[in-house]
């Protein structure tokens, strides 16, 4: 960090590296070093006394930032229950409090689309240009997931796309798996409004999040997989990498154009 940075510019630079939350009332930037520090004595003492039995006392299964979880996830859950519609569920989100993330960004950002869609995207969450908008894929990632869809003949208005999560994480951050938690209940509700024949999930962590698996991106492209609703019903769905991804590593373009391929085939095959 330059060292010449003021005050406000030290606190900026921290909020958007996603720090939301202090230790002491002096900034660790500025801190000057200590010269009173006490001498901690390194003398082994010639005689230790038995180590003391300690009382076993039942262990709390849960810290006071899980709890919240937990209950920020319930509310999330009945929540859901009250949308019949996806201008409902959408209302209901912009209204909810219970993730922090929706502290630091700048606008909800709810799934969009053709709500009776047969093709349902889903990435991770929003970036920059997705969270000035409030719409899902509209920066470079999303100029380049629409050209793709346009080369196998689906147009993106025919589409629902969304994101697993609807608020941007400070600095484009790897989402928490407690804000994933409280989040998903939010677009699993999405799935069952919108009905899609078929799903195409962009990026490991969102075919992580709702497949609930650990497994690569690299494994888990190019076949079908199945995602079942909480009322039974079982949608197929096919994982490739997100567009970032490829924006970045131009030679995964070839196994990603493969999969809108197959997407597509079995689009037609509904």
């Amino acid at each position: 960090m330059n060292e010449n940075l003021n005050v406000k510019e030290i606190l900026e630079w921290y909020l958007t590296a996603g720090v939301d939350e202090t230790c002491g009332d002096e900034p660790f930037a500025l801190r000057q070093e200590k010269t009173d520090a006490k001498v901690i004595s390194t003398q082994i003492p010639k005689q230790i006394e038995p180590l003391k039995k300690i009382e076993e006392t039942p262990r709390l299964a849960t810290t006071e930032l899980a709890q919240a979880t937990v209950s920020a996830c319930q509310n999330a859950r009945e929540l859901c229950k009250k949308a019949e519609t996806i201008a409902a569920l959408k209302e209901l989100v912009e209204g909810f409090d219970g993730c922090s993330l929706k502290l630091t960004a700048n606008k909800t950002v709810f799934g969009y689309g053709n709500e009776h869609a047969k093709l349902l995207l889903i990435g991770e969450a929003p970036g920059a240009d997705e969270d000035r908008s409030g719409i899902p894929f509209v920066g470079r990632s999303g100029q380049l997931l629409e050209k793709m869809l346009n080369a196998v003949g689906v147009k993106r208005e025919e589409c629902f796309i969304t994101n697993v999560l609807p608020w941007r994480p400070p600095g484009n951050r790897t989402p928490t798996e407690g804000e994933i938690a409280v989040c998903l209940p939010f677009l699993k509700r999405q799935i069952e409004l919108v009905n899609p024949e078929i799903i195409m999930i962009l990026g490991g962590s969102a075919a992580n999040a709702l497949l609930d698996n650990g497994e690569p991106i690299s494994k888990l492209r190019g076949k079908w997989l199945e995602y079942k609703t909480q009322e039974g019903k079982k949608i197929p769905v096919l994982a490739s990498f997100h567009p970032a991804y490829l924006l970045r590593n131009s030679g995964q373009k070839a196994k990603a154009w493969v999969d809108m391929l197959r997407m597509k085939q079995k689009l037609c095959n509904s």
